[in-house]
């Protein structure tokens, strides 16, 4: 059983930390103790972010980088164990997006997307790996999305990257276990996040797009990355709405399939015109845009179920109790003789 430490103990890396779930996150670690490097394209979002954990009494470093690029990822981890001696846990969240029909993509856009979406959570890997193995033990986690199991109209090339980081994750989490390697490997797939990612993202809609509501607040995810860092956990949905999801997806794709075309195109539009020139993050970082929440917080609601998930002991108590009273019930609807 792969034994991680407390996060006050730990050195923690986190890639794509400028804005949203990851700014959020490098907090959280450096709040609870944890020596944070930070990492992301924007100068700017990342000096303000080490600002404000050494303002809150923390240890935190960043290097700038773009993770479509394997040597810059490779400088996180090295620039991590160059600093602090060690890496104990590295935290992938970089993304990138385009919100449009499949044939109105070009191929280095739906490529741009793969390199950072997808081949930069790969680069991540590869580059804290040795330094995992070498310490003896750690955690990989990297967030994927509930688009890694049910793709979406209009974001083919990110649900794309995302069903691809899945494949990739299983891969590696047997071989590191064949290894007998205690480092846990974690997916974090959120359901619909409250961060900036609708505004950097491309747009051919003409309009600002917007997730398929409701949304969840990011600390609900850093809540789960938190916990996922003390407690080697394989995948982590976050939302009731991204559980619900993947029951019925596992139930029936066909079903879903006619649910997305009710829902998945015109929920996926807000009224508010955005043409496809205007700033995104594709290529570029947009400083304006480096903060932990989106434009969507009167549409996000709480999650019920990702406490119980935090705490499988009592999970498991409830689910007990829960089959004893249905079977307590079934009795006495049996017929007595």
């Amino acid at each position: 059983m792969t034994q991680l430490k407390p996060i006050n103990q730990q050195v923690v890396a986190v890639v794509g930390a400028s804005s949203g779930i990851g700014r959020d996150t490098a907090l959280r670690f450096a709040k609870l103790g944890a020596k944070v490097v930070v990492s992301a394209r924007s100068q700017s979002g990342l000096e303000s972010l080490v600002d404000e954990i050494r303002s809150l009494g923390g240890e935190a470093t960043y290097i700038v980088a773009d993770v479509s690029d394997f040597e810059q990822v490779k400088a996180i981890a090295d620039k991590t164990v160059e600093v602090y001696g060690r890496l104990d846990t590295w935290v992938h969240s970089s993304a990138t997006g385009v919100f449009a029909p499949f044939d109105n993509i070009t191929p280095e856009e739906f490529k741009r997307i793969i390199d950072v979406t997808l081949m930069g959570q790969v680069y991540g890997a590869m580059a804290a790996l040795p330094h995992l193995k070498r310490e003896g033990r750690g955690a990989l986690i990297h967030i994927s999305s509930m688009e890694g199991r049910r793709a979406l109209p209009l974001q083919s090339p990110y649900s794309t990257a995302k069903h691809g980081l899945e494949g990739f994750l299983e891969a590696l989490r047997v071989e590191l276990k064949h290894e007998g390697l205690p480092i846990s490997v974690t997916s974090i797939k959120p359901a619909v996040i409250n961060t900036p990612f609708y505004n950097n993202g491309r747009t051919k809609l003409g309009v600002k797009p917007t997730g398929i509501p409701p949304y969840y607040q990011p600390s609900l995810v850093t809540d789960a990355i938190v916990y996922v860092a003390e407690h080697p956990t394989r995948d982590f949905i976050v939302g009731d709405v991204g559980r619900a999801l993947d029951v019925l997806q596992r139930l029936s794709p066909g079903l879903v399939d006619n649910i997305l075309l009710l829902v998945g195109f015109p929920l996926q539009r807000t009224t508010e015109p955005k043409s496809e020139d205007a700033p995104d993050n594709l290529y570029e970082p947009v400083p304006a845009h480096d903060r932990i929440e989106g434009d969507f917080g009167n549409l996000t609601i709480p999650s019920l179920t990702d406490w119980f998930e935090r705490n499988p002991p009592i999970k498991w108590g409830a689910l007990a109790v829960a089959a004893l009273g249905v079977a307590a019930v079934l009795g006495g609807l049996t017929p007595k003789e």
